[in-house]
């Protein structure tokens, strides 16, 4: 789940990430991501469906770079 919040706010902003994940209808889950997560859907499977439904490309599906901490 933590995984599938920052994606979102990679690619979002955290200001827009959660108003996404909570209004945006996943065709294939018939549901909104926020819906789809908490009815226990894989948070992958949801990460998928919203780069496919937003054309978001390969590159940027793994959101930035995270320097390693030490």
């Amino acid at each position: 789940m933590t995984e599938f919040q920052r994606l979102m706010e990679d690619e979002f902003g955290p200001a827009r990430a959660g108003l996404v994940a909570d209004s945006l209808h996943l065709p294939g889950f018939d549901a909104t991501a926020s819906e789809a997560l908490a009815a226990g859907a894989d948070p992958k499977d949801v990460w998928r469906a919203v780069c496919d439904l937003h054309e978001i490309p390969a590159e940027r599906r793994l959101g930035r770079d995270v320097p390693p901490t030490r």
